[in-house]
């Protein structure tokens, strides 16, 4: 079992089962055959995870025009003469190509979010894999495969289970798109990026991640899909993209479940 992988794939059984026949970059039709549209507004696949209604209903869906760059929602739709990057991606971009959030950082997406991370309530993983599949539908189109942002050993011990790759299992398996949990680690332990200012953010992941040497070789000229619950800043994600371009991925776009609501300052 990779080291990464929580001990729960039974509990996974039937999520995104492989079609009979198809291509793996079938797009959105594949997914809208593993993972119906709008399964995020689906009451009943949330109360199936143990999310109330009330619960449910507070949670704001990001929805199109974003920032291609960041995922952060544009205030208004500018149709044919809109510009496809926010004012910090398009001067400053991130190593990440483009990035997407199913929702906002908020209380109430919090709460649900912090019982996965921490509460050990992981039967929320499948649906927040059903949530990313319908926001990120464009660059799982164009990705190679699929790889979980890393925790330290330590933290992963304590935690049991790394959220990130809970969630992009199910979500490559549904996809058809390799997944490697273990390209990726994280062999410098580091504080909680909690309550760190951008700065502090990027300072504290610098250096932390590293690619294997079997990760070099399965992500070598691939276009790769990082995996994470939230973005913040961007530093981690930024640190881990980094990393894999250096060994050799062609390029690197990011998946999270929540994005805080503005648009971010960009890292210097």
């Amino acid at each position: 079992m990779s080291v990464q992988d929580g001990g729960w794939r039974g509990r996974l059984k039937g999520v995104g089962r492989p079609l009979a026949s198809g291509a793996r970059h079938a797009g959105r039709g594949l997914l809208d055959i593993l993972l119906p549209p709008l399964a995020h507004d689906s009451r009943e696949a949330a109360a199936s995870a143990g999310l109330t209604p009330d619960a449910w209903s507070r949670v704001a869906f990001l929805e199109a025009p974003v920032c291609d760059g960041c995922g952060a929602a544009f205030e208004c739709d500018g149709g044919d003469f809109a510009a496809d990057r926010c004012a910090a991606c398009a001067t400053s971009p991130y190593a990440f190509d483009r990035a997407r959030a199913a929702c906002v950082y908020d209380e109430a997406s919090r709460g649900i979010i912090l019982k996965f991370k921490h509460g050990d309530q992981q039967q929320f993983a499948p649906l927040f894999a059903r949530w990313i599949s319908r926001a990120a539908a464009p660059l799982i189109e164009t990705a190679d495969a699929v790889v979980p942002v890393p925790l330290h050993r330590a933290r992963l011990l304590s935690r049991r289970f790394n959220q990130a790759a809970e969630i992009a299992r199910p979500l490559a398996r549904a996809a058809r798109l390799d997944y490697l949990p273990d390209a990726l680690i994280r062999p410098l332990p580091t504080a909680s990026q909690g309550g760190k200012s951008a700065r502090g953010r990027q300072l504290n992941v610098k250096a932390a991640f590293a690619v294997t040497e079997a990760g070099r070789r399965r992500i070598k000229g691939r276009r790769l899909l990082l995996i994470d619950d939230v973005l913040t800043t961007g530093a981690t994600a930024e640190a881990c993209a980094r990393v894999l371009l250096e060994a050799g991925a062609r390029a690197v776009d990011l998946a999270v479940i929540a994005r805080v609501k503005n648009a971010r300052e960009p890292l210097k």
